[in-house]
């Protein structure tokens, strides 16, 4: 298995200079963004400016969150983006309906689609929004949105949605969702916190704002040495003798305990931040 992304750093478009450092800054993927981090009077030159980025390819895979697709930006982003070398992927930002990612899908014609969930709608249709089209290859919350529309104080009223968000994808044949930003970029020991417990939900890495957040996702979602040596020992076990069993010390394995084994040691296989 491949290692799957683990860190999604944002930079804003409007700021090059930051877009440079955020390639350079060890993340899987960097995520250029052109809506809410962009003011209104600096869109046009955020547009440009990543456009003239992606004219060739970068480091690193380099996804693009467009301006709002019920908005009058949304067009001329995709128009001026979606084919150009550089370019990974594009994030699809308050998504509320499968017609929009199909929408878009006709009209890019083939880079990989992100659709991002921020209003109940759009967690309401999870599983319409996530089958929509080939093209796209994942689903993810965007929570500061999703808080604002719910009228959610605490943070555990977001869970279900989390959930609901971590089963859609699944039922869908994407990858595991991603968590959403946290915002305080210098409360470390929260982010893992809140990442410790992403996890235990079944999300799979997070998407940060500052780099000093990588390493915390990264050493929060990989495999901890425990965790490697039982997945190793489930590996060799269901090698040397497939099927169903029971192991020496009393665990019961069959295929889907195998598959998970088999994912964890995946993750192990990719360099650690430092």
């Amino acid at each position: 298995m491949t290692a799957p992304p683990l860190t999604w750093l944002y930079a804003p478009g409007d700021r090059p200079r930051v877009v440079a450092k955020a390639l350079a800054a060890g993340a899987d993927v960097v995520v250029v963004d052109l809506e809410d981090a962009v003011a209104a009077d600096r869109k046009e030159y955020a547009r440009d400016a990543t456009a003239e980025l992606l004219t060739e390819p970068q480091p690193v895979p380099v996804h693009v969150r467009v301006n709002a697709l019920d908005g009058p930006l949304a067009a001329g982003d995709l128009a001026a983006l979606a084919r150009l070398p550089g370019l990974a992927g594009l994030r699809l930002p308050k998504v509320t309906a499968p017609e929009q990612v199909t929408g878009v899908a006709e009209v890019t014609g083939g880079p990989p689609l992100y659709a991002l969930l921020e209003t109940a709608l759009g967690v309401e249709r999870a599983y319409r929004i996530a089958g929509a089209h080939p093209a796209l290859r994942g689903i993810a919350l965007g929570e500061a949105d999703l808080r604002a529309d719910l009228g959610v104080r605490g943070d555990a009223g977001l869970d279900w949605s989390r959930s609901r968000v971590v089963v859609a994808a699944r039922a869908a044949g994407l990858a595991p969702p991603s968590q959403t930003v946290h915002p305080d970029t210098r409360d470390l020991e929260g982010l893992a916190a809140s990442c410790a417990h992403g996890r235990a939900l079944g999300f799979l890495g997070r998407a940060a704002i500052h780099p000093r957040q990588l390493p915390i996702i990264e050493r929060a979602y990989l495999p901890t040495e425990r965790e490697l040596e039982e997945a190793e020992t489930i590996v060799k076990a269901a090698t040397v003798q497939p099927g169903a069993q029971a192991l020496p010390d009393g665990r019961f394995i069959d295929a889907a305990v195998v598959a998970t084994a088999r994912r964890t040691l995946s993750l192990a296989r990719r360099p650690a931040l430092s």
